[in-house]
């Protein structure tokens, strides 16, 4: 793609500066289209050391209202951050709906970094490769424009930019070592790099190369490419997205409705077990963290089956320096404004720490799907994506546990009239609570589909019986533990 790509020809200085001219005002005018239609624009700048990425969006940020942009530039990943998913840095760097992210290299930079220097085998790189694709097409999926800019600039020209750099105090800062580094091995990096964008090059998000050894046509280059990708993404806002077939591998699972709930356990039981499940469970909290695995537990059920007095539990046994409970709620404004998993992304935990989510990703496929919160075509995609976002957090080595709390609808009645009646409870129950009751055959349905279609292998969904509180409680400590030990030891 790279090595086969050629110029096109430059136009005069006068064309240009005309073409120049009605690009930056078409820009100017598309912003507020982009606000109106809450088009989310991510622009991803990326390209030879020296090739003036920077200055670019400099350049095009000029035409933008300061309120509807952001910029950032992504050098090394912090030590912080190398604790986190390979994408996660870049996944909440995602703008919100009607607004614009320049980002100043980026996922291909970190990706060519490690490859060119050997850090990252061949099995590494594929799977990043794949990592990438999916976030981008997920994004274009969720009605992101992303515009992916590649500034290539020959060998003698980023030799002569160098130099030219070198000479002055104030400019001889801008020159990194990696710089050096790439023009010495110019055909090393342009092999890497075309086999890069040769595979990234998706028709959702495809790579433009841009001739960059002249500002003011490397400028009118990206500012064409920009205007007319806002165009086209503003024409199909409203179209419908495929729905993908399933790729991954899963884990039969029975319907709700076949599932015993006439399990139980004596209170001495209970009591004798729940101290010493917590005991091994505190063991293997501390050898997580020193072998710095992070752990992942997610808890979707019925109303008032147990899921806060399951996490108590948990909890109960864990060092609160290492792990953190998010109740999940509605999304607030800055979240519903993004791609709807972004607000999961923010959410989680460092290797060797515990994050436990009470409500979860799943809303979209149960809550969102039945109260209209979202359409059919994004509920159906929604499978899909969700399996290849807990794909990325597997591969990325963390202990992903799901629990469905399972109760009937006689039982949720019962613990419904006793909050209701117990003015110590009362804040437990809402009016949502009862109007979401009214619909349970239609969530029965939605979450079995949604089991079916999301237990994997390597995030598969467990089921705790909770008409008996304790015995669901024993039960998600042993499920605990056992997942656990099978990392650790």
């Amino acid at each position: 793609m790279l090595k086969q790509w050629e110029k096109t020809e430059r136009p005069s200085d006068a064309k240009l500066e005309e073409r120049l001219q009605e690009a930056r005002r078409k820009l100017q005018e598309q912003q507020l289209k982009v606000k109106e239609h809450g088009l989310p624009v991510l622009v991803l700048v990326e390209g030879w050391g020296t090739a003036g990425k920077g200055s670019l969006i400099g350049q095009i940020i000029k035409n933008i209202d300061p309120r509807f942009f952001k910029v950032a530039s992504m050098a090394a990943p912090t030590e912080e951050e190398k604790r986190k998913p390979f994408l996660y840095r870049h996944f909440v760097k995602i703008p919100e709906s009607g607004k614009f992210s320049f980002l100043d290299s980026g996922w291909m930079d970190e990706i060519m970094g490690e490859r060119l220097h050997e850090k990252l085998g061949d099995e590494a790189y594929a799977h990043r490769i794949e990592s990438v694709k999916r976030f981008e097409r997920q994004l274009t999926d969720n009605g992101y424009l992303v515009v992916k800019l590649f500034l290539q600039v020959s060998k003698k020209e980023q030799e002569k930019r160098i130099e030219h750099l070198s000479k002055e105090k104030d400019t001889r800062w801008r020159v990194s070592r990696n710089d050096r580094w790439q023009n010495e091995h110019y055909e090393k990096c342009l092999n890497a790099f075309d086999s890069y964008l040769k595979e990234t090059n998706l028709p959702s998000a495809p790579w433009y190369i841009i001739d960059a050894e002249s500002k003011k046509w490397t400028e009118l280059q990206a500012l064409e490419i920009l205007t007319e990708g806002i165009d086209v993404a503003l024409a199909n806002n409203a179209m419908a997205v495929p729905i993908l077939q399933n790729v991954f591998s899963m884990e039969k699972m029975p319907l709700l409705s076949e599932i015993p709930l006439d399990k139980t356990i004596g209170e001495d039981e209970y009591k004798k077990e729940l101290k010493r499940l917590q005991n091994r469970l505190g063991e293997l909290h501390n050898r997580l963290y020193r072998k710095k695995v992070p752990v992942i537990i997610a808890y979707e059920g019925w109303d008032a089956a147990g899921k806060g007095g399951n996490i108590k539990r948990i909890t109960g046994a864990l060092d609160p320096r290492g792990y953190e409970v998010h109740p999940i709620a509605s999304p607030e404004p800055h979240e519903k404004a993004r791609h709807y998993l972004w607000r999961f992304w923010t959410r989680l935990p460092k290797t060797g720490h515990i994050a436990i989510f009470d409500r979860t990703w799943y809303g979209r496929v149960m809550v969102e799907r039945l109260e209209g919160f979202c359409s059919e075509n994004d509920w159906k995609r929604a499978y899909n994506e969700i399996n290849e976002f807990e794909k990325e957090l597997h591969d990325w080595g963390a202990v992903i546990i799901k629990f469905w709390v399972q109760i009937d609808k006689d039982t949720q009645l019962e613990r419904f009239n006793e909050r209701q009646n117990t003015p110590q409870k009362q804040w437990k129950i809402t009016d949502e609570d009862w109007r979401n009751r009214e619909k349970w055959d239609q969530y029965e349905d939605a979450v079995n589909e949604m089991i079916q279609k999301t237990s994997t292998t390597y995030a598969p969904w467990h089921i705790l019986e909770s008409v008996d509180k304790r015995y669901a409680r024993i039960k998600a400590l042993k499920i605990v533990i056992e997942e656990l030990e099978k990392v650790l030891e």
